[in-house]
């Protein structure tokens, strides 16, 4: 038998994974793969550390939410890894409130916690806490460990935290959070053997997907971070707004009369790249298209994170380099040319080769700000918190 660690971030149609075995040096990746599609055209694919393709299948419409998803998944698991001991689950939990700033041991106490920040993140928390409970109804013996995306951010200064809000709101837990800390979390653990020479200096962590922020870092701790409250604060992206007058959306409840959900909904689900341009909210469909409108999303895009790049520089006191991770960040060389072409101001130089080539280092020799591409793994972050907070 030999231990392992299952990792989960489950999602509204998705539910991605990850298995890590114990190894020599820590947890090695030994699988990874999701069930997508749930509820429509339920798919599950998985491969192995080398990439080698384990799965690969349309699954029955019996697959409809997170409970049927990670039955097939169990099953597949069992069969896949007959000699394994799964010694702990870990979570990818967008928000952990005021409360946690680290990861934790799944209790009721912490359950109730976190149910109670659902509205805080209505399109990942309700998603991220039915796959706890699941494990929970199946295999309540097997611990669960929470892995916050806010968790990073927390000790950032009082003004970086602050909501300018009255005290009595601000005492009800009404603040700036910051979200993708796991992944950002993972970039600064990884910098000293990534990029040894940036790794203690002030650096700008551009994590853009679907979801997309930006996190200003000094020796390998977060400053501040361009996602506030909730998740749709800072970039424009797949389908959240980002920044956004709050007078907007006064003027959607008083003059437009919508309802609380159709503007959640709005703001959630219709709006950034997919809003503007009316096509889609994948990046490569947009680059793809001749539509005049997908043109203005992506600018856009590229305007506003080359705007907040300047902020967090001047919240840093200067830059010594940028950091581009996560889907589009790891795999657009245009996207990362035109938003380091639109940061040149502070010393940016790209090498249009190296860019090409996805780097790691992406910037000339001469630059004074240097530019990197380098791969996130939240998944392995997770793992390790989970092996921590379990003592294995």
């Amino acid at each position: 038998m030999s231990d392992h660690i299952l990792v989960l971030n489950a999602g509204s149609s998705s539910v991605k994974f990850a298995v890590y075995g114990r190894a020599a040096n820590g947890w090695a990746d030994e699988a990874r793969g999701q069930v997508e599609g749930i509820g429509t055209a339920p798919k599950f694919s998985a491969k192995d550390a080398a990439g080698k393709k384990l799965a690969d299948e349309k699954l029955g419409a019996d697959v409809r939410d997170a409970r049927s998803a990670l039955g097939g998944l169990a099953a597949w698991l069992r069969k896949r890894f007959p000699d394994a001991t799964l010694v702990g689950v870990g979570h990818r939990v967008v928000h952990g409130g005021s409360r946690h700033a680290a990861p934790a041991l799944v209790t009721d106490e912490v359950l109730a916690d976190l149910r109670a920040l659902i509205p805080l993140a209505p399109l990942h928390q309700p998603h991220n806490l039915a796959a706890i409970e699941v494990l929970r109804e199946r295999q309540p013996d097997v611990p669960q460990v929470a892995c916050f995306d806010t968790s990073f951010h927390r000790g950032q200064s009082a003004v970086a935290e602050l909501v300018p809000l009255p005290k009595r709101i601000r005492d009800q837990g009404v603040q700036r959070y910051g979200f993708h800390g796991l992944s950002y979390e993972y970039i600064a653990s990884t910098l000293p053997q990534a990029a040894p020479e940036i790794a203690d200096g002030r650096v700008i962590v551009a994590h853009l997907g679907s979801g997309a922020s930006l996190c200003a870092l000094q020796k390998r701790k977060s400053v501040d971070c361009s996602f506030g409250f909730t998740a749709l604060d800072g970039l424009c992206m797949g389908t959240r707004p980002g920044a956004l007058d709050p007078g907007v959306v006064l003027h959607l409840f008083q003059t437009l009369k919508m309802s609380a959900k159709e503007v959640e909904a709005m703001l959630y689900k219709e709006s950034g790249l997919l809003g503007i341009s009316g096509v889609s909210n994948d990046m490569r469909e947009l680059q793809a298209s001749n539509v005049p409108a997908a043109r203005l999303a992506i600018d856009y895009f590229v305007y506003e994170a080359a705007k907040q790049i300047g902020a967090l520089a001047a919240v840093l006191g200067g830059v010594d380099a940028l950091v581009f991770t996560a889907g589009i960040g790891e795999r657009s060389a245009e996207i990362r040319k035109q938003i380091c072409a639109a940061s040149a101001w502070l010393g940016v130089d790209v090498d249009d080769r190296a860019n090409a080539n996805n780097g790691p280092r992406i910037s000339a020799a001469k630059s004074r700000v240097s530019a990197w591409v380098v791969p996130t793994n939240e998944e392995l972050m997770i793992a390790r918190h989970t092996a921590s907070v379990l003592g294995l």
